[in-house]
């Protein structure tokens, strides 16, 4: 059997912000992790889904087949209820195809306008997926983190909308809190670590390569 120190784990993202977070939860427990960045020939996937999981599992499984490596993707964003659920799996592209984490923020801003801050009730979603080198999906995971939208952007800690996004019961945004709380809270922390274990009980029903 193969031991998790001995399964290369590509994460499927030039975000370094996001793979920094992910390598952090995932090298602890033994993976030898690696990004897109150690792979110059890496696939551009178009997030075509209309899902989460969709697009998480495309990202994964076209990566994989393609790099002929074990790959982790994730697929996550913002859903915000007065916006019946937007910005969804646009929230990277909100406010345009090129758009800027600022400018994802101005939109969202714009768009919920003076609404009161009971009414500014959100959630993080994540769904992560794991596919070997065949491109088969091997695991998948699903998780959220419930919160609301603040008025103006606070905090510089994390990406995305963190700036915007309060964590009810820390009366605090995820820009606010620091890196060591945002692992234990958010969506993607709580998606990976339910796929923990779902990759070393795969790890151990792989065998090392023999030498020829």
């Amino acid at each position: 059997m193969i031991r998790a120190s001995q399964f290369p784990l590509v994460i499927g993202t030039h975000n370094r912000k996001k793979g920094a977070e992910l390598a952090e939860l995932l090298t602890p427990r033994g993976f030898r992790v690696l990004t897109l960045d150690d792979f110059p020939n890496a696939l551009e996937v178009l997030e075509v889904g209309e899902t989460f999981a969709a697009n998480a599992a495309l990202k994964a499984s076209q990566q994989a087949l393609h790099l002929g490596q074990w790959v982790l993707a994730d697929d996550s964003g913002l859903a915000v209820d007065a916006l019946g659920g937007a910005p969804g799996v646009y929230s990277a592209r909100f406010a345009g195809p090129n758009a800027t984490d600022e400018d994802n923020n101005r939109r969202l801003l714009a768009d919920l306008g003076s609404m009161p801050a009971e009414k500014r009730t959100a959630h993080y979603v994540c769904h992560v997926a794991v596919a070997d080198p065949t491109g088969a999906i091997r695991a998948a995971s699903h998780d959220v983190c419930h919160g609301r939208i603040r008025f103006e952007p606070v905090g510089t800690n994390g990406f995305g909308y963190d700036p915007l996004f309060e964590v009810i019961e820390y009366h605090s945004t995820f820009g606010e809190l620091g890196p060591h709380v945002k692992r234990a809270l958010s969506h993607r922390s709580r998606a990976l670590r339910a796929i923990v274990p779902m990759l070393l009980n795969v790890a151990g029903t792989l065998r090392v390569p023999q030498r020829q």
